[in-house]
């Protein structure tokens, strides 16, 4: 009888529950964010921006949970979790400005339910690109999801602020050693939660400081969930579709990456079935979301840290984040904890998380042939055009509005670069042959 594999291991009710609350800890403020920008973009009250942000959650809920358990052809069965794509953001924000008001929601569920339709069809087609992802490419993906997404660490740090103060700081210094500390000594169980060892210790330290804000939690109602259609019927417009046409491209080029880059990590290679069940199920989580009031979904780099981080890697626990995030949806009260914790915290946690994600692609150059000054363009070249929205995020202002949605995105960018790269350096040594 083969040996179960790690991916597909059911652990004990007090592991899972802890993993899924680092997991939870990890992408919160990552599926809140969008909604906040796109509910201030359509002019929602307080009241709706609420709602809106708690459905959000629990359609990323759904979705993490169709990824992590599968129903059909549709999900990878991996510790993938699932959220709202900052890539949706863009043109929401467009669309909001044609249709002024809260009645703009309509043309962007219109647009989303068609775009979740064209994910789902498009998904065989995307699987058969793998072929074009070998280890320089590969690599090269993976170690820039880690690099771009450190200056999401430093706003954390610096809690949305131009700049950190001495307690932000304090606080993310003292929750990356905490983290560090768990890593290097504990084991086991323990070993396994060090993230959220350090991000209790790191809001511990925060509460004397003041540095812990508890209005979202004071102001929350106990249970609270958008009815469906609450932000209104699906609308349908030929631009507002267009523009979420182009964003699922990019979502689906940057979840293709991240799926690639989590098999990696956990020693289970996506394959072509894996990468079209993975889509179909962004495909399908996206065009439900329609229904309760959220976006397209894609996967979280985030969490693909934790999993590199803690070294656990079963779906169940993920899953379990699935279940978390529904509830937190459903209660508002309970997501109202969960953002007790300070940004600087978070921010101290993210610096080895995200590093973990780029250790994991330089792990994977090292399979390619790096002697090779081929390889090597391939990997400079793409990881600088990838970091250049990234270290200069205007520098794309004045491109067309197509043009910054695809180019804006250090990883899509970065990844187009790379297998565009490798094509001709490929077709070259072809023809030199």
């Amino acid at each position: 009888m083969s040996a179960v594999h790690p991916v597909d291991r059911r652990p004990g009710a007090g592991e899972l529950l802890l993993g899924a609350l680092q997991h939870v800890g990890a992408m919160y403020t990552g599926v809140v964010a969008p909604p906040l920008v796109i509910g201030a973009a359509v002019g929602l009250d307080p009241a709706k921006l609420s709602l809106l942000i708690g459905a959000s959650l629990f359609t990323s809920g759904i979705a993490t949970l169709l990824q992590t358990l599968g129903i059909w052809r549709f999900g990878a069965r991996l510790p993938l979790v699932n959220g709202v794509t900052f890539a949706s953001v863009a043109p929401v924000q467009a669309i909001a400005e044609e249709h002024a008001g809260p009645s703009a929601l309509g043309y962007v569920y219109g647009a989303t339910l068609i775009g979740g339709a064209l994910m789902v069809l498009l998904a065989p087609v995307f699987s058969r690109l793998l072929k074009f992802f070998p280890p320089v490419v590969t690599g090269t993906v993976i170690t820039l999801i880690g690099v771009s997404l450190l200056p999401v660490t430093a706003q954390w740090v610096a809690d949305q602020k131009p700049s950190a103060g001495w307690r932000d700081v304090l606080l993310a210094g003292f929750t990356l050693l905490a983290v560090l500390v768990c890593n290097r000594f504990l084991s086991g169980v323990l070993g396994r939660i060090g993230l959220l060892i350090g991000l209790v210790a790191g809001t511990l330290l925060a509460w004397p400081l003041g540095a812990i804000d508890t209005s979202s939690f004071s102001k929350a109602e106990a249970f609270g969930i958008a009815s469906p259609f609450h932000f209104g019927a699906p609308a349908f417009d030929i631009a507002a579709i267009i523009s979420i046409v182009i964003a699922v491209i990019v979502t689906m080029a940057e979840s293709t990456a991240d799926m690639i880059a989590l098999g990696e990590i956990v020693e289970r290679p996506t394959g072509q079935r894996t990468l079209a069940d993975g889509l179909r199920a962004d495909g399908l989580a996206s065009a439900v979301s329609t229904v309760f009031g959220g976006f397209l979904a894609t996967a979280f780099a985030q969490n693909i840290g934790v999993v590199a981080l803690t070294r656990v890697r079963s779906r169940y626990v993920v899953a379990g984040c699935g279940v978390l995030l529904v509830l937190l949806g459903m209660f508002p009260v309970v997501g109202g904890i969960v953002a007790l914790v300070p940004q600087p915290v978070l921010g101290g946690a993210g610096i080895v998380l995200f590093g973990s994600v780029a250790v994991a692609g330089i792990r994977t150059l090292t399979r390619a042939d790096l002697s090779r000054p081929a390889n090597v363009a391939i990997v400079a070249a793409s990881l600088g055009i990838g970091l250049l929205p990234v270290v200069a995020p205007e520098f794309y202002a004045h491109f067309p509005a197509a043009v910054r949605t695809i180019m804006n995105s250090g990883i899509s960018a970065g990844c187009i670069a790379a297998v565009v790269l490798n094509l001709v350096f490929r077709e070259r040594s072809a023809r030199e042959a």
